[in-house]
């Protein structure tokens, strides 16, 4: 490391102001930070260093996910094997069928985003920001595994530009940008982002995997659900394959590439709450709308509204509740950020996600849309609890000037 450290000091003023390459100083700086933490110090005034900078932080949750990207290829295979009717599955056959469809996903959504952040930092002589670290890998994460490459590069290239750019870069975007991506494609290309096939990788890989038929099923169980007919919903009867909360929580069922496990999200909110970065204020309260309305859907059960039969821990388990709750409700940027806030701003998540799935059968998973409302109303509930807090000191200080 020593002599990467001495390279990247000899080379360092050909990027400087004056320099033959000045032109690309900002991905520079960015790969420099990137490898080690900033020596600069402030000339004056008092300041609190730590190690743990932006880069860090993000590079924490880059690893807080590698649970739920590593379990997501393991099923991706899993998925194209048990739609072709296959009775073994060769763990590192699966492994590897995954890895190739994935890979191309994460390659598209850094090389779009990270190419639009260089050229917009470099234009305003600005360092690279670090947010997208994190949202290059949480969009192939939340999208189904056969949208094309195409449709991603358009919409992580609209999300990066509209939502983050505009606003001024990272720490000032309203809304989440990688759900903002998922949002562009499920409103723009619906049949691409919806119904029984987008879940479940349909051809070969380089040798890998199988070429299924036309007529296969890989609706989700919230799909599935959304569809069915009748009085009160068995869960365990409307597949061909049994599924359980044991299956959902595990993750072996048709989703969104790194939202099926529950086991796995909660390894990675291990390392979120045990490191500090994440909210428990947000997880806990997004928990606890969940179950509350989830209790209260499941009360007042109608066949008209299928997902209401469902339990609240039931609810938890499947979609991309449980992904939502850790990943993206706790986005520090777009979520609430006084105490108080963060406990009605989960609640409300929370909440609002089942409501959504429970009550509009067309649009069976609502964890997207609870979020993004959160994101806008979470400045509003900043607002409010501040002024409350000003009202009750001032209450407190005329009775002491009394």
């Amino acid at each position: 490391m020593k002599a990467l450290r001495n390279y990247l000091n000899r080379i360092k003023p050909n990027f400087e102001p004056g320099g033959k390459l000045q032109a690309f100083q900002s991905v520079f700086d960015g790969l420099e930070t990137f490898l080690y933490t900033p020596n600069t110090t402030s000339s004056s005034g008092v300041n609190v260093h730590d190690s743990l900078d932006s880069k860090r932080v993000m590079i924490i949750v880059v690893l807080a996910l590698m649970p739920c990207l590593l379990f997501g290829m393991y099923n991706t295979g899993y998925q194209n094997w048990l739609a072709a009717g296959a009775t073994e599955f060769p763990f590192w056959q699966l492994m590897g069928y995954g890895f190739l469809a994935v890979i191309p996903r994460i390659v598209v959504a850094y090389v779009v985003g990270l190419g639009i952040e260089f050229v917009v930092a470099q234009w305003r002589h600005e360092e690279i920001q670090e947010g997208f670290l994190v949202t290059g890998i949480l969009i192939p994460l939340i999208c189904p595994i056969e949208t094309p490459l195409w449709m991603l590069a358009v919409a992580t290239a609209f999300s990066v530009i509209f939502v983050k750019e505009v606003f001024g870069g990272t720490g000032y975007n309203v809304f989440n940008v990688a759900l903002v991506t998922r949002a562009v494609l499920f409103f723009g290309y619906p049949a691409q982002m919806s119904g029984d096939k987008v879940f479940v990788s349909s051809n070969s890989i380089l040798g890998l995997g199988f070429d299924l038929p036309d007529g296969f099923s890989g609706a989700t169980p919230l799909g599935q659900i959304a569809s069915f007919t009748g009085g009160k919903l068995e869960l365990l009867n409307i597949q061909g394959n049994a599924v359980s909360a044991w299956d959902a929580f595990l993750g072996l069922i048709p989703g969104s590439f790194g939202e099926t496990s529950t086991l796995a999200i909660l390894i990675g909110a291990v390392l979120l709450l045990a490191t500090g970065i994440a909210s428990w204020r947000i997880m806990l309260s997004v928990v606890a709308g969940g179950l509350l309305m989830g209790w209260v859907a499941n009360l007042f059960a109608t066949p008209t509204y299928p997902a209401s039969f469902l339990s609240p821990v039931e609810q938890l388990l499947f979609g991309g509740f449980a992904f939502a709750a850790v990943f993206m409700a706790t986005d520090p940027v777009t979520a609430a950020r006084t105490n108080a806030g963060k406990y009605f701003y989960g609640l409300l998540v929370g909440a609002m996600a089942i409501v959504i799935r429970t009550y509009n059968n067309g649009y069976p998973e609502g964890a997207m849309l609870a979020v993004l409302l959160g994101n806008a109303l979470a400045p509003l509930i900043d607002y409010c609890v501040v002024q409350l807090n000003v009202a009750r000191r001032m209450r407190r200080l005329r009775r002491s000037a009394e």
